[in-house]
């Protein structure tokens, strides 16, 4: 049945792209709500903006390219990701219009900015040319793998939040085109990968449009059907759901329950998805508009139920204790259905902060049971690390999120590499991998009669290792045998890879294995200018007979590092001679004297602080001669320095802080250990913050909701630090705190 033009303009007031304000508006807008230090770079990418982007240049889909830059700048800015990743939005343009536009962007916006431009055009040039196949199982793996590699691919999580944003304003002015296969393909791949990856990161802003409106693109009558079912538009459940929360709220209070209440009404896609899961009509759901009531306890859980169906009649049949009896993959939750006001059914949620902190992160979350698939236990790890740093954004105020501007950068997902086939094609290998491990990825026959490989349509050593993003061909024999060497040489580094070769290895004669191994080690043995025993090497090495050893070298059960650390106990001792005259004397010019110590009453002398210990004033220390870094300054009591001078007592000498040091800034190491909970994070930072102190490193880990996170400050003087250290010991969950 085709769409009326009423129903046309009903389902259009979803989504903002019917408004007919003018886009400039905004950035005017947006210039006056820039703080002042922020105005003189702005205007700087304005004016670039204004002048390279004209009326001509259009997006792949038809929409005007300044329009699209400018509503996608305002979604971004929305999302808290600080001005520069609004200005890199804004010059998003530049690879594909402006010469040397690296330097031009860099010149205009800074580094900062250009590095999330790069990382815009990377992933834009990545999904041009990726073609999922046409089996449901294979795309939907395929559509995973794609996903990890858009996150694997940057350096700066805003660079994907950006990409979300760009996609969620093409779907929006897709409505204003007539249905076309492009339209569709389109529509597919939101629901496929980015709506998914919007899921998974928390931005809820921009996944339920990009939920709806895939759905819509693709499935229109069946959209249709559900918004007339509704028989209300987004903004008016909203208004419900937030009447609702305001007298829950209300009502929590005056009974004494300290709670948190909030609401969001399921939109058109979220609907479709539960109806089909639960094999549901329309008129079997009641969680359309959902409420959700966070306490402290368990106990307050069951008060705040009591307050609930005080006020509003339960609807038999629809109440669950999730708190008595846990599901299988232990979630927590009190679920019951009320009939609130105007009649409508509301699904209301109560959980404690803990149980929701589990349901949001743990296994338990709940894009996994809704996506379905494979658990990857490391991989959600990851995930659940940044979705708890974009809602700790979500939670600063705007003074403090320049000092998050670091946080976003992001190695999380750098221990896996995904590289494309010439069809597009996405797989994963582990970091470091070659061309030979993409070959025995794909099937263990190519990777046997891989002979050569192109990358990006360049050849390649079989030896290269591979990068994100690339697209590798490989080019092998019509028959052929993987070459021991692969395994030598160190050229494999996944675990197929490895097997097979080995495998093949051992299906060669003896005879024939050792004399490769044979080979191999005459080869090691060449490189070194000392005579050496082979009989004396191969009992250090742990074998019986040198054939053996020959034999283990040739089925790669013997690294060369482990023969080489061997050779070292043929190699000569020589006597430690370094004295304290020996040390490096610095001018006051340079770095190493700013440290502001006196070794042995003497100044200007070449410290390096210990990282092991990181000493501050007024620390009592001692120094330790090393060769090529001076004396290294040790904390008194530091385990690694009493080892070193337990071995060499010779290299002590006295050191101490001199009158200079006081202006100097010094590392300090901190640990914290508390109950993990939402915001926790959140917490020690304002503490720090509130102090003045500036944070250089940060490391969090949660076992058995146990949080350890250990922090790297700058401070001046440590004996400030206990007053700072009573304060964090002073914060809701924390166990433990001190320095390191």
């Amino acid at each position: 049945m085709p769409i009326t033009q009423n129903q046309q303009e009903d389902l259009r007031e979803h989504f903002d792209w019917t408004s007919n304000e003018t886009v400039d508006e905004w950035l005017e807008d947006y210039r006056q709500r820039l703080p002042e230090s922020y105005l003189y770079p702005f205007l700087k990418v304005q004016d670039f903006f204004e002048s390279s982007v004209t009326d001509e240049m259009t997006t792949p889909v038809g929409e005007p390219l300044r329009k699209h830059l400018l509503r996608t700048a305002a979604m971004v800015e929305q999302l808290n990701l600080l001005p520069e990743a609004v200005w890199a939005t804004l010059c998003s343009f530049a690879p594909n219009y402006i010469e040397h536009w690296k330097e031009k962007v860099q010149e205009i916006a800074g580094k900062q900015v250009l590095n999330l431009v790069t990382g815009i055009h990377q992933l834009h040039q990545l999904t041009e040319f990726v073609k999922p196949p046409l089996n449901p199982i294979e795309r939907a793996k395929q559509a995973e793998t794609m996903r990890k590699m858009l996150l694997a691919m940057v350096s700066d999580i805003r660079v994907v939040l950006i990409k979300l944003a760009m996609r969620t304003r093409t779907m929006q002015f897709l409505g204003r085109i007539p249905d076309n296969p492009q339209k569709q393909a389109i529509a597919k791949e939101t629901l496929d990968i980015f709506a998914p990856l919007a899921n998974r990161l928390g931005v809820w802003q921009l996944k339920w449009q990009l939920e709806d409106l895939g759905f819509r693109y693709q499935n229109p009558e069946e959209y249709r059907v559900i918004a007339e079912e509704l028989k209300e538009k987004r903004d008016e459940r909203l208004a419900y759901v937030a009447e609702f929360s305001g007298s829950l709220k209300q009502a929590m209070n005056d009974a004494g329950v300290i709670c948190e209440v909030v609401g969001r009404p399921k939109h058109i896609y979220s609907i479709y998805r539960k109806m089909q899961r639960k094999h549901l009509s329309f008129s079997g759901l009641y969680d359309i508009r959902a409420v959700r009531v966070l306490v402290h306890t368990v106990a307050e859980c069951y008060a705040a139920l009591g307050v609930v169906h005080s006020l509003w009649q339960p609807i038999p049949g629809e109440f669950d204790d999730y708190i008595a009896h846990p599901k299988a993959n232990d979630y927590q939750s009190l679920h019951t259905v009320v009939i609130g006001p105007e009649n409508k059914g509301v699904e209301i949620q109560i959980r404690t902060f803990e149980m929701h902190e589990f349901a949001e992160f743990g296994v338990a979350a709940h894009w996994r049971y809704k996506e379905g698939g494979a658990s990857d236990g490391a991989y959600e790890q990851k995930i659940a690390w940044l979705r708890q740093l974009l809602d700790w954004r979500e939670n600063m105020a705007t003074s403090d999120k320049e000092d998050l501007a670091a946080a976003f950068q992001t190695e999380l997902f750098n221990d896996t590499i995904y590289v494309l086939t010439p069809q597009g094609r996405v797989l994963s290998l582990p970091e470091g991998a070659t061309p030979i491990d993409f070959a025995y990825e794909l099937h263990t026959d190519l990777g046997n009669r891989c002979r050569g490989a192109k990358v990006n349509g360049h050849m390649v050593p079989l030896s290269t290792p591979l990068e994100n993003g690339q697209r590798v061909e490989i080019l092998a024999a019509k028959t052929g045998d993987p070459s021991p060497d692969w395994l030598h040489q160190g050229w494999v580094r996944s675990s197929k890879a490895i097997s097979k070769i080995r495998a093949y290895i051992r299906s060669l004669s003896s005879s024939s294995i050792k004399e490769h191994g044979k080979s191999v080690l005459d080869k090691i043995l060449a490189k070194q200018n000392i005579p050496i025993n082979i009989q004396k090497l191969t009992e250090e090495c742990g074998y019986r007979s040198v054939e053996d050893l020959h034999l283990a070298i040739g089925q790669n059960e013997i690294s060369h590092k482990t023969i080489e650390n061997a050779i070292k106990s043929f190699m000569p001792v020589e006597k430690e001679t370094l004295k304290p005259r020996d040390i490096i004397h610095t001018s006051k010019a340079q770095h190493h004297d700013s440290n502001g110590i006196l070794i042995n009453g003497e100044s200007g002398l070449l410290t390096t602080l210990a990282k092991c210990c990181r000493p501050a004033p007024p620390d009592e220390i001692v120094g330790f001669i090393t060769r090529e870094k001076g004396v290294s300054i040790h904390r008194q009591g530091c385990v690694s320095f009493e080892h070193l001078a337990e071995e060499m007592p010779e290299k002590v000498l006295s050191a101490s802080w001199s009158n200079g040091s006081n202006d100097n800034i010094f590392a300090v190491d901190l640990e914290i250990q508390a109950h993990d909970r939402n915001g926790l994070l959140r917490d020690v930072s304002d503490v720090l913050s509130k102090n003045k102190i500036n944070v250089i490193g940060v490391q969090t880990r949660t076992r058995d909701f146990i949080a350890h996170m250990d922090f790297t400050i700058e401070i001046k003087q440590v004996d400030k630090l206990p007053a700072v250290l009573s304060q964090l010991m002073e914060i809701n969950n924390v166990m433990s705190v001190r320095r390191k």
